[in-house]
């Protein structure tokens, strides 16, 4: 492992190996584990905004969206099998470009990516307490103020030390998938006795864009309900034979979600008008009062709560992992790599996390720009994945893996580059969220390397050796 934080002396540039991770995931495991990332914030709390974009035709983003992740996974799932290792897109880059600096930003994009969603989520949260309490904290500073308490309080568990284990993560992802059974029963049970209007799930309004040009904006917002699933290859190391069961237990995985997304979607749309739906940040709350007035709606309210506070929970635990990763490597400053002598976890990378979390809940709020930028940060990762399948493709490994068809990288490379593009009317704001946080990066790796030299200290980052020896937190943004 690489020098201990906060010590003077040189970085190796070559970790001397640690024991290897118990290989206990088996199929059906893993395909909840996959299941369970996937699901989250996104279809809990960003559909009624992409109904604002496309009117009744809410359900094709979100089918777009799962397309364009598809053909990305069959990039994932070459790499993963090539290289088994957990690290995912830093270690990928690593190999393919071998630029330190451009490592660098795909962390450091991966780790902002988890903050954005982790602050959707906190919005997400406060929306659905003030509803689940009858709180009316909808208009005004109050949900903003919500939202910035639980944050702090995530900020205390991941402080406190949170070992998430894989049996946990299938608790939790029955609950989150238990709330979206509840609007498909709903919806068959509408459909069954002549109620809602399944028609309007065939109609379009686009405002003032074309109808192609309303799908494309709204799919750059519904691509952060299909993220997550990158994060599977962070398990790699704990699966049985992965070369062999990852491409049919991904896929198996995306196909499921998308099929849920779409149903949710179609029923959210049938029994709640477009305009109503994209009213707030709790649209499938307002779907369930629609379709079945009797159903306890606190109960429903707590379960999207849990949801979307699992999300942010994950989520800040990866970050604040990555910066103490970056960190004791020293390509960022030593400081942010300091751990509390009792609690054992990394605090100031806590501590830093948490503010730029506050600083956009307080600056930001809104959960559209919010999960939009998220979107935006993995889209761009994802370019850089599917073009750094086709550079390995020199690199031949010994074992067997999967290799995708060309042409996949070949469009992904394209269709995720063109979504992280403003060609897309993506909003200006997503970009300034980025570049600031990006930005912020910059600056710290580039303080950082001066004094470095200063000093005569090498500091390089080795993706895989970037997280801390509990493979609980090698867990990436999940949605």
């Amino acid at each position: 492992m690489s020098t201990s934080p906060g010590t003077g002396g040189a970085h190796r540039s070559d970790p001397p190996e640690e024991p290897t991770l118990k290989r206990v995931m088996g199929p059906w495991l893993l395909l909840l584990f996959i299941v369970g990332d996937i699901l989250g914030t996104g279809i809990y709390a960003l559909t009624g905004q992409v109904a604002n974009d496309v009117g009744g035709v809410v359900w094709l983003p979100f089918l777009v969206a799962f397309t364009v992740a598809l053909i990305t996974a069959f990039s994932y799932l070459e790499l993963v099998t090539k290289y088994p290792q957990a690290a995912g897109a830093a270690l990928y880059t690593h190999k393919a470009f071998g630029i330190q600096f451009l490592t660098f930003m795909v962390t450091f994009a991966v780790m902002c990516s988890g903050i954005t969603s982790a602050a959707t989520a906190s919005r997400a949260f406060a929306a659905n307490f003030a509803e689940a309490f009858e709180i009316d904290l909808q208009a005004g500073i109050g949900i903003t103020l919500l939202g910035i308490a639980f944050m702090l309080i995530v900020a205390a568990v991941n402080f406190r030390g949170v070992g998430e284990s894989v049996k946990i993560n299938v608790v939790l992802t029955c609950i989150e998938l238990s709330g979206l059974l509840i609007i498909i029963f709903i919806g068959m049970w509408a459909l069954g006795i002549g109620e809602g209007d399944f028609s309007r799930a065939m109609t379009f309004d686009t405002g003032d864009r074309s109808a192609l040009g309303g799908v494309i904006a709204a799919t750059t917002l519904a691509f952060y309900a299909m993220v997550g699933f990158e994060d599977s290859v962070n398990m790699a190391e704990e699966a049985k034979d992965p070369s062999r069961i990852f491409p049919k237990v991904l896929l198996t995985g995306l196909l499921f979600t998308g099929l849920i997304y779409v149903l949710v979607s179609v029923t959210a749309i049938a029994l709640v008008p477009a305009d109503e739906l994209g009213e707030g940040d709790t649209p499938l709350l307002k779907v369930v009062q629609a379709g079945a007035p009797g159903f306890p709606l606190g109960i429903f309210a707590f379960i999207t709560m849990f949801a979307v506070a699992n999300t942010a929970l994950i989520n800040m635990l990866m970050a604040s992992r990555l910066l103490y990763g970056m960190s004791r490597q020293h390509v960022l400053p030593p400081q942010l790599g300091r751990v509390h002598r009792s609690r054992r976890t990394p605090y100031i990378a806590i501590g830093f996390t948490t503010f730029l979390a506050l600083g956009l809940i307080t600056f930001v709020g809104e959960v559209p720009q919010l999960g939009g930028t998220t979107a935006l940060l993995l889209l761009c990762v994802f370019t850089i994945v599917n073009v750094a399948v086709l550079v390995l493709r020199k690199d031949p490994v010994e074992h067997k893996h999967f290799r995708a068809p060309t042409a996949l990288p070949v469009v992904g490379a394209v269709t995720c580059g063109f979504l992280a593009t403003p060609f897309t009317d993506r909003n200006p704001d997503q970009y300034a969220i980025a570049g600031v946080l990006l930005a912020i990066g910059v600056v710290l790796w580039g303080v950082n390397h001066l004094v470095n030299t200063k000093l005569g200290v090498k500091g390089e980052i080795h993706p895989e050796f970037l997280t801390d020896d509990d493979p609980s937190t090698h867990h990436g943004p999940s949605n």
